[in-house]
């Protein structure tokens, strides 16, 4: 048998699910029978240092420091009995092994408590009385963190969770920061990554190494790992991709990187690293090989052999998450908002909808690259049998879609197909705000399962989003946001502060514009970031044209995307980080909408100029859905009928009820009987499981043709307008 492929992850990504890389990668390896092996490295490490012989490990490892340590840290250390007695008892709880146990931590008598517990004083307005099982895991986790401070301060500067050595990865325009950093011994952490390591590559004997690195604080980490697999097993080829050489390392040019991988791939990793395998087996010539750096005497050479396609998307086979410890992830809780906890809570597979992007145009977005202009949906039929093989395989029924913003079209199909199956699945995704997601869309998505949406709102400031070129305004995002919440959908928003030419003004009324919308529910969780050119994007390829300029024009050998930049007419936009999230976490807990914008900054800054009520006054507009070409679709089921004999003033008619019965309880309307009788026979023909899916011009041919009158005044209007509580929906 071959040696097999061995795909890792290395520290840290998320605890609570698998990044999805090399899950994509050994799903395609498999439609190409290459043996393929995959771990991720970070949830084993935390595992072996959150357990109570790491612990105790550790406390020995500070032991023999000779450091002055901080009050929080003498805190930590007196109590490190307790901390190794419980800490096996709270891993079993995050992992959802032990349910109990929640009632035990909620009593605030169980875990040692350190400086991370100084903002839980109060958790009954967050959690109230039922929800135990969340306030528990919100606790756990805040001990998890006293632990990692502990670590951080006393063996091991780099330490994170999510972001180990972030520091050394991100804008690292030269590689000798790092490069010094890797020839020192050994940390705390690498000297476990590396037994862990050790152990699998004995038992797995690969030939080759693929190392993903998604994020800059997955970096370091790898680096150890490329070091050690070099020196130790020289026979075995080491390669390197994944999210942060496709956007950093485009230019790579210092040939001692090269100390610690053999080959660097860039963007879709199933055709180079299929051509990598083949040459590496004599299969394939070097010149072969597809976006592949490597070294070629003293120098970085780039080979693209453009001869060879990379797969479609309905090529590439289901993620595998065979072999890697999904029932050892855990589930933790750093923010007290249900949505935030959507990316540290639960298992989710992870699956994308459409490679790429099919909007493609916002102007601080890496447009240019692989990962984004290449747009390519995936038919909904293959979607779902993908998820249908991924729950038998994972035992999970929850998936978040990774697509950059996932295609209205392509969400709806999703959904009906999801729903003619009977599946039960939650899942949830990254979406455009735009006027597509009608009330009628999102209540057929929270049909199928769909729980929450995140998007980008950005600076939310009309100008600014026109010179994003993001194809939406604040009061449309106010009315999907209104439309997803009305539908029980949760949603998410990606704030961004510091856009080229955006002023101290804007940024007051941006925020204020973030608050009205937290006020009014239609916004349920939400994240500011500072803006970052990027090498790539419209603003990084032309700043002149945004009235910015770059504070250098010299190409870094290492990473090359972020660019330092100077923006003469935009206002001093780091002071306002601090104050903007301040407010923000206080806006996501429903407080303090009240309270006058200055509080939050120390320094002076303008009044608001947003009309108080604009988000209000933009959610109770009307929404209008008359397209003739837009399609009915009946989730209900058949009401029961009554005729009802009515009289007034000497007249008698009748009436025809119809009682629907629903989820929630019943719902009745009143029609007369002959266009009672037509709508009877109609619902089944728009029935969701009915692959002929009629329009509402179709629907009205159908009407005249049975003689009926007045087709608008009766179909877009009460009672018959209000049958989406029913279950007819407009998509």
């Amino acid at each position: 048998m071959q040696s097999p492929v061995f795909l890792i992850t290395p520290p840290f990504t998320q605890l609570n699910t698998p990044y999805p890389a090399t899950a994509y990668l050994k799903g395609f390896l498999n439609t190409r029978n290459i043996p393929a092996v995959h771990a991720d490295l970070g949830i084993e490490v935390t595992l072996a240092v959150f357990c109570k012989a790491g612990l105790d490990n550790l406390f020995k490892e500070i032991s023999r420091q000779h450091l002055e340590f901080t009050p929080n840290t003498m805190r930590i250390l007196a109590m490190k009995e307790d901390y190794i007695r419980t800490i096996d008892d709270v891993i079993l709880f995050l992992q959802g092994k032990r349910n109990t146990l929640a009632h035990l931590i909620c009593g605030r008598n169980f875990l040692p408590e350190a400086s991370r517990f100084a903002q839980a004083e109060d958790l009954k307005w967050a959690f109230g009385t039922m929800g135990i099982q969340d306030k528990a895991k919100y606790l756990a986790t805040m001990y998890l963190e006293d632990l990692s401070d502990l670590i951080k301060e006393t063996v091991d500067e780099h330490f994170g969770f999510s972001r180990y050595a972030e520091s050394l990865g991100r804008s690292a325009n030269s590689f000798d920061e790092l490069y010094a950093a890797l020839q020192k011994p050994f940390t705390y952490l690498d000297t476990i990554l590396i037994r862990i390591l050790q152990e699998k590559m004995d038992t797995i004997k690969p030939r080759l190494l693929a190392i993903s690195v998604p994020f800059p604080g997955n970096l370091y980490t790898s680096l150890r790992c490329g070091q050690w697999a070099k020196h130790h097993y020289p026979d075995i080829k080491v390669v390197m991709g994944g999210g942060f050489a496709n956007t950093e390392l485009r230019s790579i040019s210092d040939p001692r990187v090269f100390e610690f991988y053999d080959f660097i791939t860039l963007d879709d990793g199933e055709a180079p690293l299929e051509i990598l395998w083949e040459h590496i087996h004599g299969k394939k010539e070097r010149h072969e090989l597809k976006r592949t750096f490597t070294l070629s005497g003293k120098k970085v050479e780039y080979i693209n052999n453009t001869a060879c396609a990379d797969y479609k998307q309905g090529q590439v086979g289901t993620p595998d998450y065979s072999d890697l410890l999904l029932d050892k992830y855990i589930s933790a809780i750093e923010v007290v908002n249900p949505m935030h906890s959507l990316w540290s809570d639960g298992r989710w597979n992870k699956l994308t909808m459409a490679h790429g992007c099919y909007w493609g145009k916002c102007t601080f977005c890496d447009i240019s690259l692989d990962y984004i202009k290449n747009y390519e949906p995936i038919a909904a039929s293959l979607l779902v049998d993908r998820m249908e093989e991924m729950i038998v395989q994972t035992g999970q029924n929850g998936f978040h879609f990774v697509d950059e913003a996932a295609p209205p079209s392509l969400m709806k199909s999703l959904a009906v197909e999801i729903i003619r199956r009977k599946l039960v699945v939650s899942w949830w995704t990254n979406v455009r705000f735009e006027k597509n997601f009608t009330l009628d869309s999102c209540l057929l998505l929270k049909a199928s399962g769909c729980i929450a949406v995140s998007g980008g709102l950005e600076v939310a400031s009309d100008r600014l989003l026109k010179l994003i070129d993001k194809g939406i305004t604040v009061s449309q995002v106010a009315k999907v946001c209104r439309n997803f919440t009305e539908s029980g959908i949760m949603v998410h928003a990606y704030l961004m502060y510091g856009f080229p030419t955006q002023t101290e003004q804007e940024t007051i009324d941006s925020l204020d514009m973030v608050r009205q919308l937290f006020e009014t529910g239609v916004l349920q969780s939400a994240f500011w970031h500072l803006f970052t050119m990027t090498a790539h994007s419209p603003v990084g390829m032309d700043p002149g044209k945004f009235q910015v300029r770059k504070q250098t024009n010299v190409t870094g050998t290492f990473a090359n995307n972020d660019i330092q930049h100077l923006d003469p007419s935009g206002a001093d936009h780091e002071t306002y980080g601090f104050g903007l999230k301040k407010a923000l976490l206080n806006y996501m807990h429903g407080t303090c909408f009240d309270f006058p914008l200055q509080k939050w900054f120390e320094f002076k800054i303008p009044k608001p100029t947003v009309a108080p009520d604009f988000i209000k006054k933009a959610i109770e507009e009307p929404e209008l859905n008359s397209s003739p070409n837009s399609k009915l679709i009946w989730l209900g089921k058949t009401p029961a009928i009554e005729i009802i004999q009515k009289s007034k003033k000497g007249s008698k008619w009748e009436v025809m009820s119809l009682n629907f019965q629903t989820l929630k309880g019943a719902f009745s309307i009143s029609v007369e009987p002959a266009k009672g009788t037509w709508l009877l026979q109609l619902l089944p023909q728009l029935h969701i499981s009915n692959p002929q899916q009629m329009t509402l011009q179709a629907i009205k041919a159908d009407y005249e043709k049975a003689g009926l009158e007045d087709f608008e005044l009766f179909w877009d209007n009460k009672p018959v307008s209000g049958l989406y509580k029913a279950g007819l929906l407009r998509v």
